[in-house]
């Protein structure tokens, strides 16, 4: 699946799509949410699933409002997993049980990322280690899916520190942890101080292997100092946004854009949003569009965008050894140009291969 979607620039990397608006938290920072919509109707969800599948999209995510509220979010789950994509959920864990944990294994659900941000809940927001550890404790004896802790810097939260502790809490039951950025309703940098950059440093170091997501965290690096990115976003192609009401956005913060119908989206749609300019791209936050971003730069550009990595992670910590799969890589792409060219020619025909297959 994922070798059929880097294959193409005509297929959605990432789509995160939303089954309801509705959220039982108020957290002061976000505005992606309401108190009143009703669930999508779930065979609404599968044609809108269906259609992403049409597109060759390759990860599919929940997200809302809070998605475990969709009274048939294991269905939507399953049916992502029927079309080959990989399911993912975006959620502030609140609803999770053992037993949801469990249904959630049995639906096929790849990956959840939870939103907490402080240890104990205030005015801001309530979503806190005091109300969420046992929570955690629950998923990391439970679930047979991958878990990330997600904490927002910047939103107002009056310790930073907790940022620190809630990921270090995260990393001690084996889970990944990654910090955001909290942006303005189009997605732009809120500025931050010097004691939540600090925070922000030393959360980066928790950084696993090379490829993780979070690891690719040299745009937010750049984004809290106030330095602009020299990037293009690809939203509206590689990244699909679409709302409760079945619309294609470019993010969740830039709503509107170019807000066509799903059911009518087509690859040429892509094409061509992926290609446009974003005017908001410099200072931009949202790092699911750059993830993306950045794996097409790799399916583009192999050896610069390696190289890079590489690097980067050197200059984070000098100390690194590359484990033979990356030193495997360094040897075919890095170190030789003629083994290079062959081995990108001997891959690149591996993807084509894999595009043609039948989903």
């Amino acid at each position: 699946m994922f070798a059929r979607t880097m294959a193409a620039a005509d297929r959605p990397i990432l789509a995160q799509i939303v089954p309801i608006r509705r959220c039982n938290l108020s957290c002061t920072y976000c505005n992606e949410y309401d108190k009143t919509s009703s669930p999508v109707p779930v065979e609404e969800m599968f044609r809108r699933i269906d259609k992403l599948g049409d597109l060759g999209t390759g990860i599919v995510t929940f997200s809302g409002g809070e998605p475990t509220l969709h009274p048939d979010l294991d269905a939507l789950i399953r049916r992502v997993r029927r079309n080959g994509a990989i399911a993912t959920i975006i959620t502030n864990g609140y609803f999770l049980t053992p037993d949801r944990i469990e249904s959630l294994n049995a639906a096929g659900l790849d990956y959840l990322q939870i939103s907490i941000d402080n240890i104990q809940p205030d005015e801001v927001s309530k979503k806190s280690l005091k109300v969420l550890d046992r929570k955690l404790e629950w998923l990391a004896k439970h679930a047979d899916f991958a878990v990330t802790i997600n904490s927002v810097l910047g939103s107002g939260i009056k310790d930073p520190e907790d940022a620190w502790k809630i990921a270090a809490r995260a990393r001690g039951l084996g889970f990944n942890s990654t910090v955001g950025i909290l942006h303005d309703g189009e997605g732009q940098l809120r500025p931050l101080r010097d004691d939540h950059r600090s925070v922000y440093d030393r959360i980066s170091e928790f950084s696993g292997g090379l490829f993780t997501f979070s690891h690719f965290d040299a745009f937010q690096r750049n984004v809290i100092r106030g330095i602009s990115n020299d990037w293009h976003c690809r939203a509206g192609g590689r990244f699909l946004y679409i709302c409760e009401d079945g619309l294609v956005h470019y993010c969740s913060q830039q709503r509107g854009r170019p807000g066509i119908p799903l059911a009518q989206y087509t690859r040429e749609d892509v094409l061509r949003e992926a290609a446009k300019p974003k005017g908001c791209a410099p200072f931009c936050t949202i790092s699911c569009v750059h993830q993306t971003s950045m794996l097409d730069e790799f399916r583009e550009r192999p050896h610069e965008a390696l190289s890079g990595m590489i690097q980067r992670r050197r200059e984070k910590q000098p100390t690194w050894e590359p484990p033979v799969s990356v030193r495997l890589l360094e040897w075919m792409f890095l170190t030789d140009k003629k083994r290079r060219d062959r081995f990108g020619s001997i891959a690149l025909r591996v993807l084509r291969a894999n595009s043609r297959r039948p989903n």
